[in-house]
């Protein structure tokens, strides 16, 4: 029998399973791969240890560094005690020349002993300057030295690489034992972050002002359904509306967050998805076994009060859980064949079976 009821609007479409995040592992040093810390395929958690590279040459490196700053500290102490001796000098120096060029303007000692004392204290001037320059360029050879140990110490914590998230790792590209290059093309390893996962699909063109209209109205949440096992289903919400309308397909893309900790659904996979826009109230809904292709397009076959049958001629909307909404030609109420159709004709007399029989409506 054909009755009312409220019918989700949905739109169907085949998805495919996306990783949220596809991390291709890469080494940011040159050196000798010497452990892999997991299996191939498992499960590794954000920060696990993955890779150990040969850390003896980055350790060596640090060593000169520490020690050429060790060595330019000494210089830096030497070029101050140096300065201080001619500062010191300078104020002995420079009493001694203004002395010199009185006694010499009072004709006491000569000019050649006036312009020594003055020579001196313009040379002990000339070497305060050199003893602030070699300060100057000691503190810059020290920061070079400290940005050295920087740099030394970063490329020693690259030789362990860890898991920037928590994910499934793929087939191992480089083993234990290879020389690894520093930012290679090749990856170490590939992770896949499983949770959440995304589902990537396409829906006509037409229904993209609907999508849009519900989307800014509330989150529109989206099932899937494995294609191979359609009773494994998960349900998640829309989070993308792609930017542009597929001109070669007219479709735009979509695409479906779910979380995804039962693991159930893998990357590549094709799956069925349905996006629920809304529920439309007071549908007209009979079994889906009731629709019958027809030469004018589908049909019913609706049974009259003296067990006679007509056709039908009906629109279909939605299909739902094994029930058809019938948008057109049917009202609520009446009653339609839903077994044995190939055995009708306009104008059969039929008689009703009970429910659960061979034949839920007969000759």
């Amino acid at each position: 029998m054909a009755i009312q009821e409220s019918m989700p609007i949905e739109v169907r479409a085949v998805g495919t399973v996306e990783a949220s995040a596809v991390i291709q592992v890469k080494s940011q040093i040159a050196g000798t791969l010497t452990r892999v810390a997991f299996a191939e395929g498992s499960n590794v958690n954000e920060g696990d240890l993955l890779f150990e590279i040969d850390r003896r040459p980055y350790e060596e490196a640090l060593r000169q560094a520490e020690a050429s700053l060790q060595r330019d500290s000494a210089l830096l102490t030497q070029a101050q005690a140096n300065l201080a001796r001619d500062v010191a000098q300078s104020k002995s120096l420079q009493a001694d020349a203004e002395r010199y060029a009185q006694l010499v303007k009072n004709g006491v000692v000569s000019k050649s002993q006036g312009d020594q004392t003055t020579a001196a204290a313009e040379s002990n001037k000339a070497s305060i300057n050199a003893d602030q320059a070699a300060i100057e360029s000691t503190r810059a050879a020290l920061e070079s030295d400290r940005t050295t140990i920087d740099t030394a110490k970063l490329n020693l914590s690259y030789c362990e690489i860890h898991s920037p998230v928590s994910g499934r790792v793929g087939n191992l590209l480089v083993h234990q034992g290879n020389l690894i290059a520093a930012n290679s093309s090749t990856a170490l390893v590939t992770i896949n972050r499983m949770e959440p996962i995304w589902v990537s699909f396409g829906v006509p063109e037409e229904n993209l002002t609907a999508v849009r209209k519900s989307a800014d109205l509330r989150q529109l949440p989206v099932s899937v359904s494995l294609q191979g096992d359609p009773s494994q289903k998960a349900t998640g919400v829309l989070s993308v509306i792609d930017n542009t309308v597929d001109t070669t397909t007219g479709t735009i893309r979509l695409k479906a967050t779910f979380e995804n900790k039962n693991r159930l659904l893998w990357p590549g996979q094709f799956v069925d998805t349905a996006l629920t826009l809304g529920t439309q109230q007071n549908v007209v809904v009979v079994p889906s076994e009731a629709v019958q292709p027809g030469l004018r397009g589908q049909m019913v076959y609706v049974v009259k009060p003296d067990q006679t049958v007509e056709t039908r001629i009906v629109t279909v909307g939605l299909t739902r859980g094994g029930k058809v909404a019938i948008a057109k030609g049917l009202k609520s109420g009446e009653t339609v064949v839903i077994d044995g159709q190939l055995r009708l004709s306009p104008g059969a007399k039929i008689k009703a079976v009970p429910a659960g029989s061979i034949d839920s409506q007969q000759l």
